[in-house]
């Protein structure tokens, strides 16, 4: 149990793993999330994620994030859509921004309004605001999805419209990450 333990907390130190604040248990770090969004195959997160990240996009025109729970209290971008405006947040994927100040770090730890979403104008950046809501496997947050845009072009009344439209793309996400994968027998019959 000892080397155990100070082999964990070697892993927790260098960010391959996270432990849990309630029940202390440990679960996969942001390093290790980086290097599994660089390995894994067609069925990551990442690539299922992308075609809705794309869509979302096309309808508000501003870039699009995808994060899962860094290292130490950060959210982690782990992909990018940008927007399709000249200004836009350009790619900060690999990046960490901490959970108590970020639209996304909200997301991931469910504190979101009734509404679903959560605007966090001036968090992380002063001329900034951004817009998130978590994404489920099952009952489990696995992912915030954002939109990250200029301050001065987002009315409130944008913020809603965009923060409804975020909602819709991130259940389009819930489902296909909660719904039972069909074996190839199955997917036949």
């Amino acid at each position: 149990p000892s080397t155990a333990l100070r082999l964990l907390r070697t892993l927790e130190n260098t960010g391959f793993v996270t432990r849990e604040e309630v029940g202390g248990t440990y679960r996969p770090g942001s390093r290790l999330m980086q290097l599994c969004a660089q390995a894994l195959s067609n069925e990551s997160l990442v690539d299922f994620a992308k075609p809705v990240m794309e869509k979302l996009v096309a309808e508000v025109g501003e870039s699009a994030y995808l994060s899962v729970e860094g290292h130490a209290g950060t959210a982690l971008y782990i992909s990018i859509v940008e927007g399709t405006h000249s200004v836009r947040h350009a790619s900060w994927v690999g990046r960490t921004v901490p959970l108590d100040i970020s639209a996304a770090g909200h997301a991931l730890r469910g504190r979101v309004p009734d509404e679903g979403y959560v605007i966090v104008e001036r968090g992380v950046e002063a001329d900034v605001t951004a817009i998130a809501c978590p994404v489920y496997s099952e009952a489990r947050i696995v992912a915030a999805l954002s939109l990250v845009i200029p301050s001065y072009r987002l009315t409130k009344q944008e913020a809603v419209q965009y923060g409804r439209t975020l909602v819709s793309a991130a259940a389009t996400l819930s489902d296909g990450l909660s719904r039972p994968k069909l074996t190839a027998a199955e997917g036949q019959s």
